[in-house]
């Protein structure tokens, strides 16, 4: 006799290890330089949902960051220009940094656009995503009927008239 193992799929671990793997691509393309801008995501699990924080301090979502869904992913995409100056000995020195970012997380099949909410609050981007992990559901007994109970079709005899 085979014994057969088989595994639940958890969308909380698919999201976080998507988050690991994201990361990890994104410092790779950009050469481990120590200035690009790959804003920091942690996800936790609230419920039957999911909540994805992005840190995205200084950073006008309202005109530079887009949340979307497409082919069953959550992207989030935006433009960061940052500016800073200070006085130094006389000098003013100004420092100017900007470029694009794109994070990307793969969704379960269930979830569409109309299950995701965005919010902006003191430089963190918050997505709730709902019903990532759905309620576990518990067994049920299904009654099994007999005879007549079954839903045997019954023959009626009688003249078929035209």
């Amino acid at each position: 006799m085979a014994l057969t193992v088989r595994s639940m799929w958890d969308p909380f671990g698919s999201l976080i290890r998507q988050l690991d793997s994201d990361f990890e691509n994104m410092f790779r393309r950009s050469g481990g330089r120590a200035g690009a801008f790959v804003p920091a995501a942690d996800a936790v699990r609230d419920g039957e949902d999911v909540v994805v924080t992005v840190e995205l301090p200084g950073v006008d979502v309202a005109k530079d960051v887009n949340v979307e869904v497409s082919d069953g992913r959550l992207l989030i995409t935006g433009e960061r220009a940052e500016e800073t100056s200070r006085e130094e000995g006389g000098v003013l020195i100004r420092e100017s940094r900007s470029g694009s970012f794109r994070r990307e997380f793969a969704l379960p099949e269930h979830i569409t656009a109309d299950d995701i909410e965005a919010s902006y609050d003191r430089g963190l981007l918050r997505i709730r995503i709902h019903g990532v992990a759905k309620p576990k559901v518990e067994p049920r007994r299904i009654q099994i009927r007999s005879g007549d109970e079954a839903g045997t079709p019954k023959v009626v005899e009688g003249d078929a008239q035209a």
